[in-house]
């Protein structure tokens, strides 16, 4: 018998026959002879309505009573999802993120978790029940306030379970095949993944891919959770995220490039005319820092010698752009920038693959693909694996699909179905 922590996207229970569909498939797995638990989010856009119904009502609603709000969207979702697999003749029993001892800090909105104490759950499963657990939310240690883990939360609260309950395999479940070596809308001929290590999905999830959230694969990393990204549409075997180790063939004759991920959610700040004084630019990204702003590219031009000043440019999500440039304002007398110049209009493109440690000539391909498109690169960023350049938004789509045929990553034949038609 294994147990099998089994998580559905919005899109997988967007209304009463999905809801139904999910739970025919929850019932086939626990006849299998497999425990399971299943971690939901909330249904189609609910929480999108949820965060407009809060704007309605107050332009800047208190972080607790907004948790507090967001949260009830999976419950929903669990309620209906237990009460359909009753319908099946199977005993659910559903749990919120806190009774599921989903155990966060008090951060709202962006909760870290920081302990799993899953003994209800472990109870229930002892007893023959399937378990139903929000997912998205937990219980602040210290204040025992509900908590929000943001975007892609449930990912990361299923992967957390399978963790603490010692599980054999976590499934996510979303609206497409698996991964992909892009973004089926912008490539159709995009192949589907069969296996991909643990660091390339990370990377391809911090470059912008959204059919895993960085903070999930973080966490099947530390704990060596397989994660099986599949659909809920479909029967078809998904992608395999695991160690590297356990790819077969991982060696020299490994595909040398996964795939190319991109992200139109980026903005690009520049500091113009900043003195070329030691410490400057720590006061800059301290600053930064304080506002909770993460930042990704970092660009510092070569100092002009007329005038002793120098220009650092960065990329940042543009939903902290305002926060960043009223933080940044603060500092112009202390330090005696010139100005700030914002751009929004800008995307990320990234070639991810661990192959490209041992192949030379990978950087020259990608650069030489995205000018033969006719794209001008703005900023550029490496890791050992991972290539990314900074473009003109107007241009993603262009420079996606020019690498990923440079890389020969097309399929044959369309591979890539979006039965929900959004990717999760």
């Amino acid at each position: 018998m294994a147990l099998v922590v089994q998580k559905y996207g919005g899109s997988s229970v967007a209304d009463a026959e999905c809801v139904k569909r999910v739970a025919q498939r929850i019932v086939a797995t626990k006849k299998a002879g497999n425990d399971v638990v299943v971690v939901v989010s909330a249904m189609g856009d609910t929480t999108d309505d949820l965060i407009d119904m809060a704007k309605q009502v107050s332009p800047l609603p208190p972080g607790r009573e907004l948790d507090m709000l967001l949260t009830a969207g999976e419950r929903i979702s669990m309620a209906l999802l237990a009460m359909a697999i009753a319908n099946l003749g199977h005993e659910a029993r559903s749990f919120t993120g806190s009774q599921a001892g989903v155990i966060t800090d008090g951060s709202h909105g962006r909760a870290k978790i920081i302990d799993v104490t899953p003994g209800r759950i472990r109870t229930a499963l002892d007893e023959g029940s399937i378990c139903i657990v929000a997912g998205f939310q937990g219980v602040s240690q210290g204040t025992k306030d509900i908590t929000t883990l943001g975007r892609g939360g449930s990912d990361t609260t299923a992967v957390a379970l399978a963790a603490a309950l010692d599980g054999d395999v976590c499934e996510i479940y979303s609206d497409v095949d698996g991964v992909f070596t892009a973004d089926p809308r912008i490539v159709p001929q995009a192949r589907k993944l069969p296996k991909i290590s643990y660091e390339e999905m990370l990377e391809m999830a911090a470059s912008g891919a959204k059919i895993l959230h960085l903070r999930c694969v973080e966490y099947a990393r530390r704990y060596n959770i397989p994660i099986h990204v599949r659909s809920s549409f479909s029967q078809k075997e998904g992608t395999w995220v695991v160690d590297s180790s356990d790819i077969e063939g991982h060696d020299m004759e490994q595909a040398i490039i996964s795939g190319v991920a991109h992200d139109r959610s980026e903005a690009k700040i520049t500091v113009v005319g900043v003195p070329d004084k030691v410490g400057e630019a720590a006061t800059i990204f301290t600053v930064l820092s304080e506002a909770e702003i993460n930042i990704d590219m970092i660009v510092q031009n070569v100092s002009a010698a007329s005038t002793g000043r120098t220009d650092i440019s960065f990329t940042l999500p543009a939903s902290d752009g305002q926060s960043a440039l009223t933080a940044l304002n603060k500092l112009k007398e202390r330090i005696g920038f010139e100005s700030l110049r914002y751009d929004d209009r800008i995307g990320k493109v990234s070639l991810i693959g661990a192959g490209m440690r041992s192949h030379p000539g990978v950087t020259a391909t990608f650069f030489a693909a995205i000018a033969d498109a006719g794209v001008n690169i703005e900023m550029i960023s490496t890791s050992e694996i991972r290539i990314s350049v900074v473009v003109a938004q107007d241009d993603i789509d262009t420079a996606v699909a020019g690498a990923h045929r440079a890389f020969d990553l097309d399929a044959d034949q369309v591979e890539a179905v979006v039965y929900g038609g959004t990717g999760r």
